[in-house]
C-alpha cells in the first residue's frame, strides 16, 4: 500500500479536487447518513452537538470503513488485481448497518460510474461486470491520477465533510458561518482519521456503529425528512 505522501502534478491535484466537489453528479447531497435522524431523537440541537457528532462518525465510522476501502482499493486498481477489487466490494456491500446505508454506496456507486463512463475509455468494461460501491468506484477513479491513497483518502474525506456539514447546517438548522467552522474542525481532524485508516489490516476494518444504525433504520420511517437517509 502507498502510504507516503507524494507531490502531486496540477492536473491530479485538480482531479482530486474535482473528484472531492459536491457538485459531482452522484447525489451525496442527498444523504445525511442518520444525522437527520439524530437529531429528533438524539439530542443534536446546535452546532457543537452537531460537530461532536460527525467528528464521531469521522473517526468511528468513515476512517474504519469507507476510507480504509479507498486506501486499499488505489493499489489493487493500480496492479489490475480484479479479485482483491471484487473482495473490497462485497465488504462493504456486506456490512452495511441498515438498508438506507446500503442503497447509499449502491446509488453513489452506480452514479459515479456513469460519470467515469464519460472520462475513462476503461471504465465501462472493468465496471460491466461489477456493481461497484462508493468506495471502490472512487478509489478506481483516483488511481487513474498519480495521487497516493493518501491523497485519495484524504479527498475521499473532504468530500464527505462537505456534504455532511452541509447536511447539518440544512437540518438542524445552522447559519452558514456555523457550517464552516464545522468543517475546519473536521478538516484539521481528517488527517488523523486518514492515517488510521492506512494502517488497518482486512482483520482491522471494521463496520460496527450501532446507535447509527439504529438511527438510520428509524430514519426509514421518520414522519419529515429532507434526506434519503
Amino acid at each position: 500500500m502507498d502510504h507516503a505522501p507524494a507531490a502531486l502534478s496540477a492536473a491530479s491535484l485538480l482531479q482530486l479536487i474535482w473528484l472531492a466537489s459536491p457538485a459531482l453528479p452522484v447525489g451525496g447531497f442527498s444523504y445525511s447518513e442518520g444525522l437527520e435522524a439524530g437529531i429528533e431523537w438524539a439530542g443534536i440541537g446546535n452546532e457543537k452537538q452537531a460537530a461532536d457528532w460527525l467528528a464521531d462518525q469521522l473517526h468511528l465510522s468513515l476512517a474504519r470503513a469507507d476510507l480504509a476501502i479507498v486506501a486499499q482499493a488505489v493499489p489493487a486498481w493500480r496492479s489490475g488485481d480484479l479479485s482483491r477489487i471484487g473482495t473490497l466490494n462485497d465488504w462493504v456491500f456486506q456490512t452495511r448497518e441498515s438498508s438506507e446505508f446500503l442503497l447509499q454506496t449502491q446509488q453513489m456507486g452506480r452514479s459515479f460510474v456513469e460519470w467515469l463512463k464519460l472520462h475513462h475509455d476503461d471504465a465501462a468494461q472493468v465496471f460491466d461486470k461489477l456493481p461497484a460501491s462508493y468506495p471502490v468506484a472512487f478509489a478506481f477513479a483516483a488511481s487513474r491520477t498519480d495521487a497516493s491513497a493518501h491523497d485519495a483518502c484524504l479527498a475521499f474525506a473532504f468530500g464527505w465533510a462537505e456534504n455532511m456539514t452541509a447536511a447539518a447546517v440544512k437540518a438542524v438548522p445552522l447559519g452558514q458561518s456555523a457550517g464552516q467552522r464545522m468543517l475546519a474542525r473536521l478538516a484539521s481532524e481528517i488527517p488523523m482519521a486518514v492515517r488510521h485508516a492506512l494502517q488497518l489490516s482486512d482483520d482491522d476494518r471494521q463496520a460496527f456503529s450501532p446507535m447509527l444504525a439504529v438511527l438510520s433504520s428509524r430514519h426509514e420511517s421518520q414522519y419529515s425528512r429532507l434526506f434519503r437517509s
